[in-house]
């Protein structure tokens, strides 16, 4: 059996999986200030009477992380950046612990100047009198040749610091974004390993030996442990989450919408063909743009337990949640209090739902049943016109899916699917939109059964220099020798071998391991009008899905 668990900033939701059939499943109020306390509600909940022997594989997925860097309860960070020359620090803008140091390598990966250990050391003393426990260190080229980066690291270790590495996190190129990347990396950590701590301690009450999962970005799972060391791959987890658990409760083949409707916000994703598009850069976050491959989708701040009042005559709905829905003992009118009312869903007090639109109705001069009604479709047009601007900001650039760029392509969405605890809002929001919706079979869960049924991702970069006769593979650390003759079709299987080695190490099983190619770049140097060597760039992934998806997909019927 697998145990699911949504860690929500609303509501945490679980599953219970065996044999690709949900068996059971809960829903409990997320206790921010106790996650483990949520965690064990559900749970106990999932395997009250149940041989917790059969359970072989928890996964979750959590906002902690994209919280903690939106609410700003992160770490001081000294970030400490071998530049070299081409870009002026001043244009970064990175606050008082950014430390510029010498020792830069070209675009090719090729030592100009040396790292200065007696700068190293000085910068050194500086962050240990800011009393600074996390370090990131960023070279402009380090994804072309980590050893500055790793020297670095090396005169500034001791056992009080904690040292995040440009390289290990992306091998692509963008000295800006590897910056952001490393800095949040390090900013997460402390809040982050508390997380895993929580959980590690959940799962020893659970049952001991049960490996233990978290979602990416990308919906691609990690042990957890492992991703100690890459907490940044954390951020976004909870709409990864959304994606996941559409395909695991549909069988999208048209480009559509969809919409996970919660009790804060409403995460909107689309679908080219089937399948879900990608931040083709890396994912945004509090104005910070990283490396951190993601899955595509929008948060908005409409949900179900949204406030309503009246600004000026007219309805506003959100973007703050003040508690649940007065129906169900919240102090402030909802939507779902609206979708009460208007008998769309039946759960809650109704009487307290129509006290609740009856305060808003007075100030309006209109009936409940009226005021009711008006705030359902004030919410369906609040998303349905986000909806559209994503449409139309997406058809105005490539489009990028999970595994390939799309030319030329412009969605022209066939159906809506909606999940969610306020699922039953969809017919709404497709009559707005002017098409067709579904509201798949465990809707309210559906994140947890994603999260249960994700597989583990990873992509690897390499990049091989005939003529300097190396071959480095960033994300890794890991650098080699390689003969002239060495080819692109060696750099492929050198890459297909590493990245299964290490989606073994991340948890992956053999039969998940589905590896594509996502980049082949291959360029001859040019000296003194001799062809000198070749420059060869691979990129390897595991396509984020569904473990054994086939059967997985099956789930819903």
């Amino acid at each position: 059996m697998i145990l699911g668990i949504d860690v929500g900033g609303t509501h945490t939701d679980a599953v219970l999986v065996q044999n690709f059939q949900l068996v059971k499943k809960a829903k409990v109020l997320t206790n921010q200030a106790n996650i483990m306390a949520s965690l064990l509600e559900a749970a106990d909940r999932l395997i009250s009477g149940n041989n917790t022997n059969n359970i072989h594989r928890i996964v979750l997925s959590t906002t902690i992380s994209t919280n903690a860097i939106v609410q700003n309860k992160t770490n001081r960070v000294a970030m400490v950046l071998l530049s070299g020359p081409g870009l002026s620090p001043a244009t970064l803008n990175l606050g008082k612990d950014t430390y510029f140091a010498k020792g830069y390598v070209n675009h090719r990966g090729i030592p100009i100047k040396n790292v200065n250990s007696r700068e190293i050391e000085d910068i050194s003393n500086k962050i240990s009198e800011s009393q600074i426990r996390q370090i990131g260190i960023v070279g402009k080229f380090s994804s072309r040749n980590p050893q500055q980066e790793l020297d670095t690291a090396e005169l500034l270790q001791n056992p009080s610091r904690n040292i995040s590495l440009g390289h290990r996190l992306s091998g692509q190129l963008n000295f800006p974004r590897r910056i952001a990347t490393t800095y949040l990396n390090a900013a997460i950590h402390d809040i982050y390993r508390g997380f895993v701590q929580d959980v590690q301690n959940f799962v020893t009450r659970i049952g001991p030996n049960i490996p233990v999962y978290i979602l990416k970005a990308d919906g691609g799972t990690i042990l957890i442990d492992k991703s100690l060391d890459c907490p940044v791959q954390t951020i976004h987890s909870g709409p990864a989450a959304s994606i996941m658990g559409i395909l695991a409760t549909t069988c999208i083949k048209e480009d559509a919408v969809a919409l996970d409707i919660g009790g804060t916000t409403t995460d909107i994703s689309i679908f080219a063909d089937g399948v879900p598009l990608l931040e083709p850069s890396g994912v945004s976050i509090d104005g910070r743009k990283t490396l951190i491959r993601g899955l595509y989708t929008k948060s908005i701040g409409v949900g179900g337990d949204s406030v309503v009042g009246v600004e000026n005559g007219n309805i506003f709905i959100g973007p703050q949640r003040e508690g649940p829905a007065a129906a169900l003992g919240g102090p402030f009118p909802t939507p779902t209090d609206a979708m009460i009312v208007q008998d769309i869903i039946t759960f809650g007090d109704k009487r307290k739902a129509e006290g609740a639109i009856a305060f808003v109705a007075e100030k309006l001069h209109r009936s409940i049943q009226d005021t009711a009604h008006a705030i359902v479709e004030k919410t369906a047009a609040l998303i349905s016109d986000n909806v559209r601007q994503i449409l139309a900001e997406i058809n105005n650039k490539p489009v990028y899916t999970i595994h390939e760029l799309l030319e030329g392509k412009v969605i022209q969405p066939k159906m809506l699917y909606v999940v969610g605890g306020p699922a039953a809002i969809a017919p709404f929001v497709a009559e707005n939109l002017g098409y067709p919706y579904c509201i798949p079979d465990h809707s309210e869960v559906s994140n947890a059964l994603g999260v249960a049924l994700a597989r583990t991702t990873a992509e690897i970069t390499i990049l091989a220099d005939t003529e300097k006769r190396e071959l480095i593979i960033s994300e890794e650390g890991h650098v080699q020798n390689i003969p002239h003759n060495f080819s692109l079709e060696d750099a492929i299987e050198v890459g297909k071998k590493t990245l299964r080695e290490k989606a073994v190490r991340m948890g992956a099983k053999p039969d998940d391991i589905i590896i594509e190619i996502t980049e082949l770049q291959e360029f001859n140097m040019i000296r003194d009008f001799y062809t000198t060597g070749k420059n060869i760039r691979v990129k390897v992934q595991i396509k984020p899905g569904l473990i054994s998806a086939g059967q997985a997909r099956s789930n819903h019927a």
